[in-house]
């Protein structure tokens, strides 16, 4: 089967809406936020971009069990499900997405020079809330009650 074809469930590429500016924003959101937390989360398995235990506000170290290693592994599983679920339900992947960053903006801002890291991250909560806002649309998901 195609990715690309008209899709009522708004499951594959609808080909008739491509010209849309809002979207092929959705487009992009889509598939950043699928693709991005499935690397960064395979990343935390491996530590190739950042080291990444150093992103662990000490206080979230001491409350989570093991090593801040061990931490990131559980970190990287739950952003390997965030990017599936993006991919598959994207209104609720968003959100899911955009609380995750959430909790990593307030770990971020408890450790003194990762400021500009939390805004960026901050930026990126934004744009996974679009993401949501634009699945209602152009996917047919029925806004969360």
């Amino acid at each position: 089967m195609s990715l690309i074809a008209t899709a009522p469930a708004g499951k594959y590429i609808d080909s008739a809406r491509l010209s849309e500016p809002g979207y092929q924003a959705f487009l992009l959101l889509r598939t950043v936020f699928t693709i991005a937390p499935i690397v960064f989360g395979i990343d935390k398995f491996f530590n190739v971009l950042p080291e990444w235990p150093v992103f662990l506000a000490p206080w979230m170290d001491s409350i989570l069990p093991g090593t801040a290693q061990q931490g990131m592994y559980i970190v990287g599983v739950v952003e390997i499900v965030a990017g599936i679920v993006v991919a598959l339900v994207p209104r609720f992947g968003g959100l899911l997405v955009a609380a995750w960053l959430a909790g990593i903006i307030l770990s971020l801002l408890t450790i003194p020079g990762f400021y500009a890291i939390a805004l960026r991250d901050f930026g990126l909560l934004v744009a996974a809330l679009a993401l949501s806002r634009l699945a209602t649309d152009y996917t047919g998901e029925q806004a969360l009650r």
